[in-house]
């Protein structure tokens, strides 16, 4: 390998990495306001997380809210779970 194809790969390096910053720079700054002006033009949403809790790694409860009722959600691998029952005392 001579020297110029080490300085050629470096700088095809740098000039990729150059145009992957340059992309990144324009998506932090250009984007927001972009996603902003698309999701003004839909109007309101009905569906709405309200909040969300991890159970396990593998279920998880969320609180949706569509319309003005507010739903609980168990999300999981699709499986039906047995019921347990509480410790009795």
């Amino acid at each position: 390998m001579n020297f110029l194809t080490l300085l050629q790969a470096v700088f095809s390096l740098a000039l990729t990495l150059g145009i992957i910053l340059l992309v990144a720079w324009g998506m932090r700054r250009y984007a927001p306001g972009l996603l902003a002006r698309f999701q003004a033009e839909r109007g309101e949403r009905r569906l709405k997380v309200v909040e969300t809790l991890v159970l396990d790694p593998t279920r998880r409860l969320v609180l949706v809210k569509v319309d003005d009722q507010e739903r609980l959600v168990l999300l999981g691998e699709g499986r039906e779970l047995d019921p347990v029952e509480a410790p009795r005392r």
